[in-house]
């Protein structure tokens, strides 16, 4: 696992503000919203927004810095006008030149492209200029390479303009020059409140070699293979996304900077469907806002060194694995998982190993990752594990309920490295092959119970008053439920009841003939 020294980050995370020029190499003051075309608003890591909780915020610290092109940084009014015309196009721009049906701009500004055009618009500008692209009812369609492409130029921003209605179509090829409909070798960034429409039916949707950031706009990307890509980074500020991907949804896949490759959803509405991941990134994947709604083949949210979610609406309807990481982290928000095998796995740490200590006598080895619960609310529906880690789990608060699996071979909880729970509430509602408990060292008390019931089932726990302590309705047939909350006092007896059948259990006690406690089957890595 990696440890990064904390780099000046310039985003404003209540705001997601980012600055849309080269970054500069010391912190220093944000400039003021006219001047950020020639200023860099720099954040040092002590400015973080308190909001954002530790979990998410030295990860976002720990990343290299993004860059975005604000509406604010340019005018409409200094606009030059691009029209299309079927096969060829018209403008009175020096910064346009127009040969046959591609339109190629080489000077930085503003230009407002609007009618249709098959062909291609190409960016072709100075190394240093910033170049928006207005479409303002603008149809664009290539039968050769991408419909926009960006050659040269810093920054470079594609508008929607209000009220209107855009679309852009290809059919590139993953070995092409660009492989995708809109293609960027720089920055990129998405904005405005207008619709786009993107569809590659070769490669990609959007992509960007440098940042891709999205901060407005409706739109709507069905590629071949991914549908934005961010090598970078990719960030989601705002904006309404429907994602349709042969490959990943949302990926950033810079593999030569380890402070590079990470996407970050801080805020708009994703809808992805996908067929491998809906969310990959090289390095670390960060949640802390907006509403994220994702249906794949392969994993739900996916990064190879860090995950954090500290705030939004997750939502992943469906995968093979939900969450996967070396180092998750849910510190807030809203997450529901449903998954064909482990819901949330912490696999792929390179830690040095040690002996689990429990299960199958030892067997299994704790390399090293790290799963851990502070706060949010999560739900798990796994045929898989529930919750997994090749490591360990720790739980300080949050509220979380496992349902599942229903087969012997795995567990509801299952770590190599032992769980342990000190605060928040946890119920695993599963099968009884592979029960694990948490640890017995927990601060916080805990039951253990074989109780079977199936879908539907009502799951009522008591204290030894019959008072009620808390009450689940099971999503799946299950035979253990295992219950953590401030409200469990080690020793002490209570009765776990399903459907008027009641069980009697002392807290700190596992099931018998289950897998006990700090062990458990572990693995699950593809």
């Amino acid at each position: 696992m990696r440890r990064l020294i904390p780099l000046a980050l310039p985003l404003a995370l209540a705001g997601l503000v980012l600055a849309g020029c080269a970054v500069t190499a010391q912190p220093a003051a944000s400039p003021s919203a006219s001047s950020l075309t020639t200023e860099t608003s720099v954040q040092t890591t002590s400015d973080i927004d308190s909001t954002i909780p530790a979990a998410a915020a030295d990860l976002i610290a720990a990343n290299a810095d993004g860059t975005v092109v604000n509406d604010d940084e340019w005018s409409i009014a200094d606009a030059e006008t691009i029209t299309l015309s079927g096969s060829t196009a018209s403008s009175d721009s020096a910064g346009v030149s127009i040969d046959g049906s591609t339109v190629t701009i080489t000077a930085a500004g503003v230009y407002q492209l609007s009618g249709t055009l098959d062909g291609n618009v190409v960016v072709a500008a100075p190394d240093d200029a910033q170049v928006v692209l207005v479409l303002d009812d603008a149809t664009i369609a290539s039968t050769s390479g991408a419909a926009i492409q960006v050659v040269t130029a810093d920054d470079v921003a594609i508008n929607l303009a209000a009220g209107s209605s855009n679309a852009v179509t290809a059919a590139t090829f993953a070995d092409a020059d660009a492989s995708a409909a809109i293609y960027a070798d720089s920055d990129l960034t998405l904005s405005g409140t207008g619709a786009l429409t993107v569809t590659d039916t070769g490669n990609d949707g959007i992509s960007a070699t440098d940042d891709l950031a999205v901060i407005g706009g409706t739109i709507t990307v069905d590629a071949s293979d991914d549908a934005l890509r961010g090598k970078d980074s990719l960030i989601v500020q705002d904006g309404t996304l429907t994602l349709t991907a042969g490959g990943d949804a949302l990926k950033s896949d810079q593999t030569d900077d380890a402070t590079q490759g990470y996407v970050w959803i801080a805020g708009g509405t994703v809808t992805a469907t996908a067929t491998d991941d809906g969310i990959d990134a090289w390095t670390d994947a960060l949640i802390t806002g907006g509403t994220v709604s994702l249906a794949t083949d392969d994993d739900g949210i996916h990064s190879e060194i860090a995950l954090a979610i500290s705030g939004g609406d997750v939502t992943i309807s469906r995968s093979n694995e939900g969450i996967e990481s070396g180092d998750i982290r849910i510190a807030g928000g809203t997450t529901s998982v449903t998954a064909s095998d482990d819901g949330v796995n912490a696999s792929g740490g390179s830690s040095t190993s040690t002996s689990s200590g429990g299960g199958m006598g030892g067997g299994m080895q704790d390399t090293g990752e790290t799963l851990t619960i502070s706060g949010g609310t999560l739900v798990v529906d796994a045929e898989g594990d529930g919750l997994d880690s090749n490591g360990s789990i720790t739980m300080t608060g949050g509220d979380v309920t496992v349902h599942g699996p229903t087969g012997q071979g795995n567990g509801a909880l299952d770590s190599n490295g032992g769980i342990d729970v000190s605060g928040g509430t946890l119920a695993a509602i599963g099968s009884a092959g592979t029960a694990e408990s948490p640890d017995e060292s927990s601060a916080q008390g805990w039951l253990a119970a074989t109780a079977s019931g199936s879908a539907g089932s009502t799951v009522r726990i008591t204290d030894a008053t019959g008072a009620v302590i808390a009450e689940y309705t099971a999503e799946k047939a299950f035979a253990t439920v295992v219950f953590s909350s401030s409200a469990i006092t080690d020793g002490q007896s209570y009765t776990v009841t399903v459907d008027g059948t009641a069980t009697s259990v002392t807290a700190g006690v596992a099931v018998a003939g289950g897998m006990g406690m700090g062990g458990g089957m572990g693995g699950g890595r593809r």
